[in-house]
């Protein structure tokens, strides 16, 4: 058995303390920390934060560690009991890592646990503690981890099967606002994290409603006794990553429900759509997941070309299941779909990079972009759901809407999840091409393939005009039946002191045949400064004109024309031609 004991030991220093006891270790025994942790994939080196590493016998006599590389420790000698003790640096106000103030407290295990190698099958037991001086007394905890000691909400003593159940199971701590609902009978706890005034009372009923629907889907049993929400709210802040029991989100104090909110407004169903999104991962990665997750080796990138199905499917299934399960109405359900068809169709990068690649490349592109990466890559998780859509449709049509792609879901889960075997590169295919008994290879050739899905035709036999037109400003982000500019600019840009600063330039586009790059501060066009009315002045151009334009690149001075070019279509607006053909993908649920 392995032992831990952690607190919140300097909350001004962001400083966690960590005691590991091992009792009779095998021989020079290695400890590590994970590189990267489940569900977010690019390398983190967690190991960086730790301080002060030193290892004890059981008589307190120090005994000497040899660290390997960058995240592993040897502990030389055998002896009857280890205690290793260190600190951890907690400054990460993320989902992903640790964070301590005196406001409160968050970690992942994978960013505060050593690993014991060849232990990681043994119970892990860890003691939390409550942090000293009578300012923080108040302070709670709340974990999924299994509780061996003390109340609800209360600090004590928890319990894992293993090291891989150990690290899936996020910790806060703090004043924070906790409520609990239940959903097909099992307690499902929220908890908020910093200054709010959000309506609980309906923040519940609308979970409730998308986390029954979602058991229902796939059925009893649960793979979970009880579920928590854990979310830290900040005034601008948006993320989520899934645990087996648990998920952490972040989002923006306008996102959360308000006393007396009629209408639901943008922030509110984007965090519903989050936690929707976290809670179908409950089933779709965490117990369903790629061969080459099973299991996870958390040393180094672990590659698989299916987080298409992973990330895109769930990306598919958690707007929809807002609208199915009764929280958004069909107008606002469509608004949010066209959103992620616009996210797809904005990217040149879709005709450079396929979903297969996309997924394998996740650890060095989607998760590490920069300025050119519209221009580069293509997101599993957008275009992933367009291919999703694509399946369930096709679905739907070949067996005339007695089957769609919950079924698959629903196989998927008996036959991968509940047996623990990892899906292969082509499991999906199988499924569908046993349901639809036919070679479904045109369809799955889309993964492999830089072309747009043929969705157009598609979705008007289910009633729905796909329309695609030009953007109608920055702030148009699909959907819709509005009329878009005349002209392209080409550019994403941010207001500063002097100008405007070129932050994304899509190839091709009127500001890349100018000579725009990102970073640029653009100052002048036509010998007139810039402000945030200069792309509705575009509009006033002529078509096949130019508009002289002045920039600095760092300090130096450049100047270029830029051509006066019809706007690009790339904004979608999904609207409703046929209200009875709809009924077969938006019937009432």
């Amino acid at each position: 058995m392995i032992h831990y004991r952690i607190f919140p030991s300097d909350p001004k220093a962001h400083l966690f303390s960590v005691e590991m006891s091992v009792n009779s270790p095998s021989p020079n025994i290695e400890l590590c920390l994970p590189s990267w942790l489940p569900g977010s994939y690019m390398v983190r080196d967690f190991c960086r934060n730790i301080i002060g590493i030193n290892a004890l016998d059981g008589n307190g006599a120090p005994i000497e560690l040899k660290q390997l590389d960058k995240q592993t420790w040897q502990v030389l000698g055998k002896p009857e009991q280890l205690i290793v003790r260190y600190q951890v640096y907690a400054w990460d106000l993320s989902v992903r890592s640790a964070h301590l103030d005196t406001t409160h407290g968050f970690f992942n295990g994978s960013s505060v646990f050593l690993a014991a190698k060849g232990y990681e099958n043994s119970t892990h037991t860890v003691q939390i503690d409550k942090p000293f001086g009578d300012e923080l007394k108040s302070w709670r905890l709340a974990t999924s981890m299994t509780r061996t000691s003390g109340e609800h909400f209360e600090f004590g003593c928890f319990s894992a099967e293993n090291y891989d159940e150990l690290i899936d199971h996020p910790v806060e701590m703090g004043d924070f606002t906790s409520t609990t609902f239940e959903a097909n009978g099992i307690p499902h706890d929220i908890v908020l994290t910093g200054k709010h005034s959000a309506d609980l009372e309906r923040l519940k009923i609308d979970l409730k409603a998308i986390c029954e629907y979602q058991l229902n889907l796939f059925g009893a049993p649960a793979p979970f006794e009880r579920y928590l929400f854990l979310t830290t709210v900040l005034g601008n802040g948006f993320g989520g990553l899934e645990h087996r029991a648990s998920t952490a989100l972040v989002c923006s104090r306008s996102d959360l429900p308000y006393q007396g909110m009629e209408k639901m407004n943008k922030g509110y169903r984007t965090y519903l759509s989050l936690c929707s999104h976290e809670y179908f991962h409950n089933w779709n990665i965490k117990r369903i997941k790629p061969a080459e997750f099973t299991p996870y080796h958390l040393d180094q990138e672990s590659y698989t070309r299916q987080l298409w199905a992973y990330e895109g499917i769930t990306s598919y299934y958690d707007d929809y299941l807002t609208y199915r399960s009764g929280c958004v109405d069909q107008a606002t359900y469509l608004e949010m779909f066209s959103e992620t068809f616009t996210r797809v169709y904005r990217g040149q990068g879709r005709f450079i990079q396929t979903l297969k690649d996309s997924s394998f490349n996740a650890w060095t592109k989607f998760y590490k972009q920069d300025e050119n990466a519209a221009n580069s890559i293509v997101s599993y998780y957008t275009k992933g759901a367009l291919f999703a859509l694509y399946l369930d449709l096709t679905i739907r049509k070949e067996t005339e809407n007695k089957h769609s792609l919950d079924d698959i879901m629903q196989q998927l889960w008996q036959q991968f999840g509940v047996t623990q075997q990892g899906t292969l590169d082509n499991s999906h295919q199988q499924l569908v091409e046993q349901l639809l008994d036919r070679d479904c290879s045109d369809i799955f050739a889309y993964l492999d393939s830089t072309d747009d899905i043929p969705l157009a035709p598609f979705m008007s036999e289910f009633g729905i005009e796909l329309k695609v037109r030009a953007s109608n400003g920055a702030k148009d982000t699909g959907g819709g039946d509005v009329k878009g500019n005349k002209i392209d600019f080409g550019a994403r840009v941010k207001a500063e002191a002097f100008g405007l600063k070129v932050i994304v330039v899509a190839n091709n586009s009127s500001a890349h045949q100018a000579g725009l790059s990102a970073g640029d501060l653009l100052i002048a066009a036509d010998g007139l400064q810039v402000n945030v009315e200069f792309e509705s002045l575009l509009q006033q151009k002529v078509i096949g004109s130019e508009v002289e334009l002045h920039w600095f690149r760092r300090d130096e001075l450049m100047t270029g024309n830029l051509p006066i070019q019809a706007a690009r279509l790339d904004t979608v607006s999904l609207l409703v031609s046929d209200e009875e053909k709809a009924k077969s993908w938006l019937g009432k649920y």
